[in-house]
């Protein structure tokens, strides 16, 4: 029995968890050890050759055909979400075309929740799997392991399960009656037990033991428990609130692989991982006392609910060890509710600031959810700007099936396309022209803060005007010059704020003083160029200035800075690795708008 099993992930960088752990699962058992959750626990017949196959949504489908084709499998089965779901829809009835014997399935969220959709609409599709599918693959494999061919025969007996049944009915036409027709019907197999001690799951990547993994370019996820006990009306985590964890003990020696082979990014995908306090600051003191120097651990936190026994342990991580995702999604207490998070905002705020700057934050909001129209919104990204994230991560409502939002949304106006990723057109309080606007002021936040090429400039814009405003302001201009039109690299960004500056500062700030807070001086302009220019040298060695950039450069200063720092034994050198400039202000300063005065200073590369 040949079985391959198949992801289409989102980039080269990214791994795929679920079918690791069916393969690695169903080797493991499929050798007659019982396992399992009571009822539904079976014995194994054999191990079949197992295959995973990783391709992304970038490559030529008729290229991804070829690789899957190769394979010559008799199972394929497809790991679905929502950013693969209408390539894996593309590829289903190709591969029938191509090898017509195989049998097709998938599982996953996506086809998971949507499992009478995908069939009906989609003849090469044989089955899908629901929920947890470790016990499900391997009972497949010892129900049709002598012969894998009658597999759709015997699915009616395996728990876990979508297929189609034909089935006959009399079939009234035109007042006729015509009995006997054939008809089909979606029959689903009935709920699966959950695993109930995920220790019994194998390490998910053999091939990091086995030293042929790819420790500098892949992300490598990882989960230490399932379930989560939250109700967030748009999440599918919260229809199942059973949450289960693998021991301390099995989860440190599994980070320790990671930690052994220096793997540069794990990042765990508890739905939320700081749940019990003994596990998950036990992984963290693991983790501190253990780490290579290397490896970045990626959590996705609840701050809310973070004890001051885990918040006082975390003064103690250093920088590079890791990173927070942390879901804000609204600040607007009647939003909250509507959607079943809690509307303590106040004390959210707190918890996220005592979080030391060491451990890399990333914040989430999420438009088109109810009661949040654009200026509420906007008090919601100003409430998280004011935190400083490292990241703000500004992404849309998607309205998935089987959750609670699904009924409300359609009960309540929503618009929302009807295809994979489900994302909000339009609500009954953002248009979709405000949603649109929202798209750009998605692409301005990512560029000039969440990749710290403006860490300077944005510093002192955003200490006397409030972020939204003047993001706003950007993307009308932005709009206007047609910055959204394409996709634009990073040079291209200093040279629209600049001129956004030189052109546009004095009319917007000067004159109307929107965006001033607490009576404070108008922006200077002045200073956000010497700022933008600071930011701009710094971020490399420039072959090139662009038109825009005045290089205030003295070769005599420059050399005279190299011998005071040391940096002169090989002028060739040291003139390559660092570049010399002028400002009317101290840019090196916390505070630059209290230090003006001239500033010469040398810039050291890396």
């Amino acid at each position: 029995m040949k079985i391959l099993l198949v992801s289409i992930n989102a980039s080269y960088m990214h791994t795929n968890l679920a079918i690791r752990d069916l393969k690695n699962f169903a080797e493991k058992y499929s050798v007659g050890e019982l396992v399992g959750a009571g009822s539904d626990s079976v014995r194994g017949a054999g191990v079949p050759k197992i295959q995973i196959a990783e391709f992304t949504i970038n490559q030529p489908v008729g290229e991804v055909l070829r690789g899957i084709a190769a394979s010559g499998a008799d199972w394929i089965l497809f790991s679905t979400y929502i950013w693969n779901a209408e390539f894996v829809c593309k590829l289903l009835p190709e591969i029938k075309k191509i090898l017509p014997d195989c049998i097709l399935g998938a599982g996953g969220p996506e086809f998971g929740y949507g499992a009478k959709k995908y069939l009906m609409n989609i003849p090469a599709l044989d089955f899908v799997m629901f929920g947890e599918g470790e016990e499900t693959f391997l009972e497949m494999i010892t129900k049709s392991w002598d012969e894998p061919k009658n597999l759709l025969a015997k699915l009616a007996d395996i728990k876990g399960i979508y297929y189609r049944s034909s089935v006959s009915y009399d079939k009234v036409c035109d007042g006729a009656e015509d009995a006997g027709n054939v008809g089909m019907e979606i029959v689903f197999t009935g709920n699966r037990d959950l695993i109930h001690n995920l220790d019994d799951i194998p390490f998910p990547y053999p091939e990091i033991v086995a030293g042929t993994a790819d420790p500098d370019h892949k992300i490598y996820y990882y989960e230490s428990s399932r379930g989560c006990p939250f109700s967030c009306s748009y999440c599918l985590s919260s229809v199942d609130k059973r949450v289960r964890f693998k021991s301390l003990e099995r989860t440190c020696s599994e980070l320790q692989i990671f930690l052994d082979h220096n793997i540069k990014l794990v990042k765990f995908v508890d739905r939320t991982y700081n749940l019990d306090e003994n596990h998950y600051i036990g992984i963290w003191d693991y983790i501190m006392k253990h780490h290579n120097g290397k490896t970045m651990f990626h959590f996705e936190i609840e701050a809310e609910y973070l004890s001051d026994k885990a918040l006082d342990f975390l003064q103690q991580i250093p920088e590079g060890m890791m990173q927070f995702e942390m879901g804000v999604q609204s600040a607007n207490k009647k939003t909250l509710a509507a959607i079943n998070r809690s509307t303590n905002v106040e004390a959210l705020a707190e918890k996220i600031r005592r979080i030391p700057r060491t451990i890399h934050q990333h914040l989430d909001l999420i438009a088109g959810l109810p009661y949040e129209d654009l200026e509420s919104f906007g008090h919601s990204y100003d409430y998280v700007m004011a935190l400083r994230p490292d990241a703000l991560q500004l992404g849309f409502l998607k309205i998935l099936g089987g959750t609670q939002m699904e009924k409300y949304a359609k009960e309540n106006g929503w618009k929302w396309m009807e295809s994979p990723a489900y994302e909000t057109f339009s609500t009954p309080y953002l248009s979709f022209e405000d949603i649109a606007f929202l798209k750009d002021m998605e692409i301005v936040t990512d560029a000039y803060w969440n990749k710290g090429s403006f860490a300077s400039t944005m510093s002192y814009v955003f200490r006397k005007a409030s972020p939204w405003k003047f993001f706003c302001v950007l993307v009308e201009y932005g709009r206007n010059v047609g910055a959204f039109l394409q996709a634009r690299r990073e040079a291209y960004w200093f040279e629209l704020l600049s001129n956004f500056v030189m052109k546009k500062i004095d009319e917007v700030f000067d004159k109307t003083n929107i965006l001033d807070r607490d009576g404070a001086i108008g922006l200077d302009k002045n200073l956000i160029y010497d700022l933008l220019r600071y930011d701009f040298v710094r971020a490399g060695k420039k072959g090139n200035f662009p038109t825009w950039y005045k290089h205030n450069y003295d070769k005599d200063k420059h050399r005279k800075l190299l011998e005071e720092n040391g940096l002169l034994v090989n002028s060739r050198i040291g003139f390559a690795v660092t570049e010399y400039e002028e400002f009317e202000y101290n840019v090196l300063a916390e505070m630059p708008e209290m230090e003006k005065g001239h500033t010469e200073v040398l810039i050291r590369y890396k």
